[in-house]
């Protein structure tokens, strides 16, 4: 079988709130086809992690990357991940689970905050001077 990852969010009780989750499946799908990509839920959405990494198993799968859809570190990664992923290692034995840490501690992700939020700014200030790039490059430049 081929690569495998999963994208592990949070959940929601509103179904809207996982758009932004479905919409990154989508982009990894495409930009990765020789990937096989599922997205998996903590709480309150299916599939959970449990199922998505059982369908891989399933499938062939022996190695599989998760990857939190966090921003952060916090207790659900601390605690309830780290658990929930000894379980799986013991219901599918020949199988390696690889854990990334949150995205949101990706310096890629800060700064693609960071650009949408100076966007988002700029937009609303038609005489803004400096743009984002330029203020990102003088807050890190050698003093």
């Amino acid at each position: 079988m081929r690569q495998a990852v999963v994208l592990f969010a949070h959940g929601a009780r509103d179904p809207d709130w996982a758009r932004p989750m479905w919409a990154i499946c989508e982009r990894c799908r495409l930009s990765m086809p020789e990937v096989e990509v599922r997205l998996a839920f903590l709480e309150f959405m299916t599939p959970t992690l449990a199922q998505a990494v059982a369908e891989l198993c399933g499938q062939g799968a022996r190695a599989i990357r998760i990857v939190p859809l966090f921003l952060a570190q916090g207790g659900h990664l601390k605690r309830d991940l780290p658990s929930l992923i000894e379980a799986l290692r013991l219901d599918h034995p020949g199988t390696e689970l690889t854990l990334d840490r949150a995205i949101g501690e990706s310096l890629l992700v800060q700064d693609a905050i960071a650009a949408q939020i100076c966007h988002a700014v700029a937009g609303s200030h038609a005489d803004a001077t400096v743009s984002c790039a330029e203020q990102h490059d003088s807050d890190h430049a050698p003093s």
